[in-house]
Parts: structure tokens; C-alpha cells; sequence
């Protein structure tokens, strides 16, 4: 009886596990793919060419909270922006 019941827990697994799929994983998308220069990060956060670490730190959470995927924006939005902010505020990646 026992043996039944772990066979079928083991094959519901099993089953479980093959409809999931793979598993996806999120890898970082680093600025220097997106070919991110200053002058286009300064372009995509809207600031000038002089703005403050301050300023550009506004400017990013201003622009995150509109293009987030958890707010209606999209994931490519978001990693330019936090591109954009990293290559400002030049940033490892």
C-alpha cells in the first residue's frame, strides 16, 4: 500500500516537472551589450550633459516607475534605463 502511494507521488512529480519545462533563468544584461555612450544615456534619462549624480539618480527613479514591467512598462524600457544610469554613474557591471 505504502509502495503505491510513493509510486504515484514519484509519477505525479515526474509529470509535474515535464509540463513545467526547462527553467528559465534571467541573466544580467550588461550596459556595454547595449552600447549604451553617454551621450545616449544622458538622451534616454533627460538630463544635461553637467547633471549631478543627485539629478541622475532622480531622473532614473522617475523614468523606472513609469517603464517597470511591474507598473505596465516593458523588460527592454527597463534595462535601458538601468543602463542608461549605469553608464552615467559608471557603474561595474
Amino acid at each position: 500500500m505504502i509502495f503505491k502511494i510513493i509510486v504515484a507521488v514519484l509519477v505525479a512529480y515526474a509529470g509535474w516537472y515535464l509540463w513545467q519545462g526547462p527553467k528559465k533563468t534571467h541573466r544580467r544584461i550588461r550596459p556595454e551589450t547595449l552600447n549604451v555612450e553617454a551621450a545616449a544615456a544622458r538622451a534616454v534619462l533627460g538630463v544635461h550633459a553637467e547633471a549631478s549624480e543627485a539629478e541622475i539618480r532622480a531622473a532614473h527613479r522617475r523614468l523606472i516607475s513609469a517603464v517597470h514591467p511591474d507598473h505596465g512598462g516593458s523588460a527592454e524600457l527597463t534595462r535601458r534605463v538601468n543602463a542608461a544610469r549605469d553608464t552615467l554613474l559608471k557603474r561595474p557591471s
